[in-house]
């Protein structure tokens, strides 16, 4: 470990040095630790997490109730099965899992429930009697196609250092092409949708995969639909919640030797000859090393991290993210709470009626929704409904539009929107006593408190266009010695995306140091298959 003298922190060695704590700076630190490379991991917050985060809501301190108050699915364990493979212990050894037979339960009314299922066909059944047996038959045919898009995928976007449609192409080959060409390459999820669901309400539960990635579902293009074979390959419930997975992490990365910094937030990244040097912290202590990895939105590079010469080069190479281009924030409202007379399992979502207004009110008015669609987790729940006679804990959420730097949404504007979210859930059967619940609330503000320079964006910049597909950074940034993490880059928003690119930047940062060999575009290997 290095001694400080004064408040310069002299380094015997040069570790790599981590700005941020989520989940990508978190992977990065164990897979470089992994590979003995030194690394320190500063974190502003007292604990590490980033989006994945916990909200004690209890009234006894001496029994807390945390509540996971960030993302909640866990998908793609594939990612993390690697990863702590390579740590040399097992998820199975570090975390106590379950996979859920039921996806998600679906509401639009009292009397129009849906359930989603890992088995196909299960869903195909629910379906058929939920629709008509002919939409069910259409469904067979959507989850086929999900199935060869995500296969065609992988390997040349969501593995690839840095995916370019001509790359793309040429690695997909001509059975790869006919996939995308058979989804309508250039059409919006919503319109491709259209071709395998007649059923409105069925359009609308799969366009919400588009919100995944922060975005609409009538702008997002229609290679988000690989979501949905994502899901089939397994969701699972983590005992203790998504902040479990973090903590495992952070205990692995310390055994391995990973200097953990909390409460310590980087205030400039230095340069010097153009390339990297170090960081300044906020109370003046400087770290030195020739490799740092910002695990962050880029907007914070643009808004203040870099000095001059470093926004100059930085913009030379890659335009700073626009405002106009953001994508979801959301409300939030943690909570233990009483929950009546609807049989909630692990992830509950409830729709409205007019989809396209929740998002011609987020993207194109940047106000809250008028009729927004709600997502509830019940921590408490699974696969099977139990009953509660006390309170449970439960994160209800809707979308919102990534305004939180430019103005806080005022008290009747916040009212009017709680009032709408816990009327739609009333008017689908589900009761809420927010009068005896113990509550937070997290608003789009907050957020940008909490992710600086975002305005609250919870998932970068929106993906929006099919070239949006190809917009994302990098792990390698434009300056020498600084590497990029997090949902903002690639391959993209969600924890298994977000770990991803931490991975991605370790492989990068392991080839620079001549530990690994690069080649090819392909920087990690997959999970399931590949064309």
């Amino acid at each position: 470990m290095p001694k400080v003298a004064g408040k310069v922190a002299l380094l015997a060695k040069s570790p790599v040095i981590i700005i941020g704590g989520g989940i990508a700076g978190l992977t990065c630190a164990l897979d470089l630790a992994s590979s003995g490379v030194e690394v320190i991991l500063i974190e502003k917050e007292s604990q590490v997490g980033g989006k994945i985060r916990q909200i004690d809501c209890s009234i006894d301190p001496l029994k807390p109730s945390p509540i996971d108050s960030g993302p909640t699915v866990f998908t793609m364990r594939w990612v993390f099965d690697a990863l702590f493979e390579k740590a040399g212990t097992s998820l199975e050894s570090e975390l106590r899992l379950k996979k859920l037979q039921i996806l998600a339960r679906h509401a639009w009314s009292k009397d129009e429930r849906l359930d989603l299922f890992s088995d196909v066909e299960q869903s195909a059944q629910a379906i058929s009697e939920f629709s008509s047996p002919s939409e069910a038959k259409r469904f067979l045919q959507f989850t086929d196609q999900c199935r060869r898009l995500y296969k065609a995928l992988e390997k040349p976007y969501m593995l690839s250092a840095k995916p370019n449609f001509g790359g793309m192409i040429a690695d997909l080959g001509i059975a790869g092409s006919k996939v995308l060409y058979d989804i309508g390459l250039f059409n919006t999820l919503w319109k491709s949708l259209g071709n395998y669901f007649h059923d409105p309400r069925l359009r609308q539960l799969f366009g919400r995969y588009a919100t995944y990635c922060g975005s609409s579902p009538f702008q997002a293009p229609a290679t988000l639909m690989l979501i949905a074979d994502v899901e089939t390959q397994g969701v699972w419930a983590i005992e203790g919640g998504m902040f479990s997975l973090v903590s495992a992490i952070r205990k692995l990365a310390q055994d391995k030797g990973v200097q953990l910094m909390t409460g310590k937030t980087c205030e400039e990244i230095l340069l010097k000859h153009g390339k990297v040097s170090g960081v300044r912290l906020t109370d003046g202590s400087l770290l030195y090393g020739e490799h740092v990895v910002f695990n962050g939105d880029l907007a914070a590079l643009h808004n203040g991290l870099l000095n001059a010469e470093g926004i100059k080069a930085f913009n030379e190479k890659m335009s700073p993210p626009s405002p106009a281009k953001r994508s979801l924030s959301a409300m939030t409202w943690s909570m233990n709470a009483t929950a009546a007379d609807f049989p909630l399992l692990r992830h509950n979502v409830f729709f409205n009626q007019d989809y396209q207004a929740e998002f011609d009110d987020i993207f194109n008015r940047g106000r809250l929704p008028r009729k927004p669609t709600v997502y509830v987790c019940a921590q408490d729940q699974g696969d099977v409904h139990q009953s509660f006679s006390g309170q449970q804990r439960l994160l209800c959420l809707v979308n919102a539009p990534a305004t939180g730097d430019q103005s806080e949404f005022n008290a009747q504007e916040i009212d009017k929107c709680e009032h709408e979210t816990f009327g739609l859930l009333q008017q689908c059967g589900l009761n809420i006593d927010l009068d005896s619940a113990i509550c937070h609330r997290t608003t789009p503000a907050i957020f940008n408190q909490l992710f600086p320079a975002t305005g609250g964006a919870l998932y970068g910049q929106a993906n929006h266009g099919w070239m949006e597909t190809f917009g994302r950074a990098s792990a390698q940034s434009p300056i020498p010695g600084l590497l990029l993490a997090g949902g903002s880059v690639h391959p993209g928003p969600g924890v298994p995306m977000a770990a991803l690119s931490g991975r991605m930047a370790a492989a990068t940062l392991m080839g620079h140091l001549g530990l690994t060999k690069l080649s090819g575009r392909t920087l990690i290997s997959g999970g399931t298959s590949t064309l």
